[in-house]
């Protein structure tokens, strides 16, 4: 039991400790972050477009 309440306390402790970011880097780094998704997208989607059209075309010969 006096494990459970050790790690609880350095768990407050640590999180007591933990570095937040400001509401203009949190905006900035979703931005980044909604950005690259947005572009992995569209490359995955043209490059799932591209392997249908080639298997469609080998499905035909």
């Amino acid at each position: 039991m006096n494990k459970i309440k050790q790690y609880l306390k350095n768990s407050v402790a640590e999180f007591n400790n933990v570095t937040w970011p400001t509401r203009k880097q949190a905006i900035r780094i979703s931005t980044i972050v909604f950005i690259f998704m947005i572009i992995s997208a569209a490359i995955l989607g043209v490059v799932d477009q591209l392997l249908s059209v080639g298997y469609k075309f080998l499905l035909s010969l």
